[in-house]
């Protein structure tokens, strides 16, 4: 008899928390069964969309289901293109889960960046894919009055240059050291202008030559200027200057 008792109290234990597990599982399937649409109980339609904006599909549902949709869009993504759609015995639900598929699509995001040797003059990027979408979702079981979102994944981009131009600084630079060591305006603008042209300058400053006083007169923004004192600081005040006519003559032997 003993023998039967102990098998017989751990089942005993065990039972409560059998039936507690089971009515887990019927309440999880019960939760998972109401959160996936009922497509029977939608109306369904045909659709020819040629393409357009969100707005014009969400009035092409309306009139081929002869059923209002309600619908937000934001005005930034108001004039988005949406692909031509041609669709038989569909419900609302099914279609724009297809559209959010098909939208899905691999961007370049920007991860970091860093700036070049002259502020934003030559800044850098560092790039990461991501998988992109738009469409039109809903909270909750969609039903006849469900409310749909219009949403579009954005990948960030690099700064678009700003309509407003950056405000503009006026620099004097003393070219009479250099010109004395044998230098020639032309020779130190052009190496100013070169180096703005390699570095893709579209917009460089405007620079010229006052003889009167020496000076090189710079006019543009403040983070392109920074080139001009870089280029002057590496030429070689000390350069020799050239021997005269009557110099080099002079050191000729003379014919005996």
């Amino acid at each position: 008899m003993k023998k039967y008792l102990l098998p017989l109290l751990i089942g005993t234990m065990l039972l409560p928390n059998l039936v507690i597990s089971q009515d887990f599982q019927q309440r999880l399937d019960q939760i998972q069964n109401a959160s996936k649409p009922n497509d029977n109980a939608l109306p369904r339609f045909d659709l020819d969309f040629p393409g357009g904006t969100p707005k014009e599909l969400v009035k092409a549902i309306q009139k081929a289901s002869g059923k209002p949709l309600n619908a937000i869009i934001l005005n930034e993504d108001a004039n988005l293109q949406l692909p031509p759609i041609s669709v038989k015995n569909v419900t609302v639900p099914q279609l724009f889960h297809s559209l959010e598929l098909i939208s899905e699509k691999a961007e370049n995001q920007i991860t970091g960046s860093y700036s070049g040797p002259y502020g934003g003059v030559g800044a850098q990027y560092t790039y990461q894919t991501m998988q992109t979408r738009y469409g039109f979702r809903t909270d909750g079981v969609p039903t006849e009055t469900s409310i749909w979102y219009f949403h579009r994944d954005k990948a960030l981009q690099p700064p678009q240059p700003s309509a407003k131009p950056l405000p503009l600084a006026c620099r004097f630079y003393q070219l009479s050291p250099y010109l004395e060591a044998g230098y020639k305006v032309e020779d130190i603008t052009t190496a100013i202008e070169t180096g703005w042209k390699m570095l893709g300058e579209m917009n460089p400053p405007k620079i010229s030559y006052h003889k009167d006083t020496k000076l090189l007169i710079a006019v543009g923004e403040e983070s392109k200027l920074g080139l001009i004192q870089d280029v002057l600081s590496h030429l070689v005040i000390e350069k020799p200057k050239a021997k005269s006519a009557d110099a080099q003559n002079s050191e000729k032997p003379k014919d005996k």
